[in-house]
C-alpha cells in the first residue's frame, strides 16, 4: 500500500508534464479566444481594436455558415455509416481462414497510412477525372457519359474519399473485436440450428458493440477537422457546395487575411466539437463500461 509521502512524490514527478500539457492546450485556446473579440486583419494591421461579438455575428449571419455546418455534420455522419457498415463486412470476410490471409489484411489497412492530400489527389486524378479517370473509362465502356463527380457531387465525392481513408481503421478495430469472440459460442449456436444472420445479430453484433463505439468516438473527433481532402479536390466548391466549417475558417484566415473572424470560427468549431462529443458520450459512451 502506498504511503502519503510516496503518493506526493508521484504527483510531484508527474506535475511538470501535466503543467506543460496544460500550457500547450490553454495558451493557443486563450490566444484564439482573445483575437476572436478583436479586429485583426493582416492586410490592414494598423486597424485594430476591440469589436466584441462582431466577428461571431458575422460568422453566424454569413450565408455560407449554415451550409458549412450542414456539410460538416453530413461528412461526419456519412463517413461513420460507410466505415462502420463496410468495416464490419470486411472484418467478417478477412476473419475467415483463407490462403494469403496475412497479405490480405495488410492490403486492407494500407490506405490508412496514405497522407490525406495524397489520397485525395489519387482519387481526383486516377479515379474521378472526367477524361482519364478509371470511372470515366468504365462509363465509356458501357456507352454512357462520364460523371463529373467533383463538379456535380462534390460533397458525396469528399465523403467517399474520406471513407476510403478511414475504412481500414474501422476494419482493424472491428477485426480485433471479432478475433476476441469465443468460437465455441458460434459453434454451439450453429449446432442448435441458428442461421448465419441470427448468429450475427445475437452473438457477433452485441460482442462488437464496444468496438463500434470506439470507432465512432475516435473517428468523430478527427472527422470534424477534415481539411486536406477538400483543399486538394474541390477547394470548397463549386461555390460553397463542399465548404465545411474548418475550410470556411481557412478561407477567412488565409484568403481573406481576417484573423479575427477566423479565430471566432475556431471558437465556434471548438464549441461544436464539444457539443457533439457530449451527446456521443451520453448516447453511446455507456457501452464502454458494459
Amino acid at each position: 500500500m502506498s504511503t502519503q509521502s510516496s503518493r506526493f512524490a508521484a504527483r510531484l514527478m508527474v506535475a511538470p508534464s501535466v503543467a506543460l500539457l496544460l500550457i500547450w492546450m490553454i495558451v493557443p485556446l486563450a490566444m484564439t479566444l482573445y483575437y476572436s473579440f478583436r479586429l485583426y486583419r493582416l492586410l490592414s494591421p494598423d486597424r485594430t481594436g476591440w469589436v466584441g461579438f462582431t466577428n461571431y455575428t458575422w460568422f453566424v449571419k454569413s450565408p455560407d455558415f449554415w451550409l458549412a455546418m450542414f456539410n460538416t455534420l453530413a461528412l461526419v455522419g456519412g463517413v461513420l455509416v460507410i466505415t462502420v457498415v463496410l468495416g464490419m463486412l470486411i472484418a467478417l470476410l478477412i476473419d475467415q481462414p483463407v490462403k494469403g490471409q496475412g497479405v490480405l489484411r495488410i492490403l486492407v489497412i494500407a490506405p490508412f497510412f496514405v497522407m490525406p492530400p495524397v489520397a485525395a489527389s489519387i482519387w481526383e486524378n486516377l479515379f474521378m477525372h472526367p477524361q482519364n479517370g478509371l470511372f470515366a473509362a468504365v462509363a465509356r465502356g458501357f456507352g454512357a457519359e462520364p460523371i463529373l463527380f467533383l463538379e456535380n457531387y462534390p460533397m458525396l465525392s469528399v465523403i467517399g474519399i474520406v471513407s476510403w481513408e478511414w475504412l481500414p481503421f474501422a476494419t482493424l478495430i472491428l477485426l480485433t473485436a471479432l478475433q476476441s469472440l469465443s468460437s465455441e459460442q458460434l459453434e454451439a449456436a450453429e449446432m442448435d440450428g441458428a442461421s448465419a444472420l441470427s448468429r450475427f445479430r445475437y452473438i457477433i453484433l452485441p460482442h462488437a458493440t464496444r468496438a463500434i463505439t470506439v470507432v465512432i468516438l475516435i473517428q468523430t473527433i478527427f472527422l470534424l477537422g477534415i481539411f486536406g481532402e477538400i483543399f486538394t479536390t474541390t477547394q470548397g466548391g463549386p461555390g460553397s457546395a463542399s465548404t465545411t466549417l474548418p475550410y470556411m475558417i481557412f478561407k477567412q484566415a488565409i484568403a481573406a487575411k481576417d484573423i479575427g473572424r477566423a479565430a471566432a470560427g475556431g471558437i465556434i468549431a471548438v464549441i461544436l466539437a464539444n457539443i457533439v462529443a457530449y451527446f456521443l458520450m451520453r448516447s453511446i459512451g455507456k457501452h464502454l463500461d458494459a
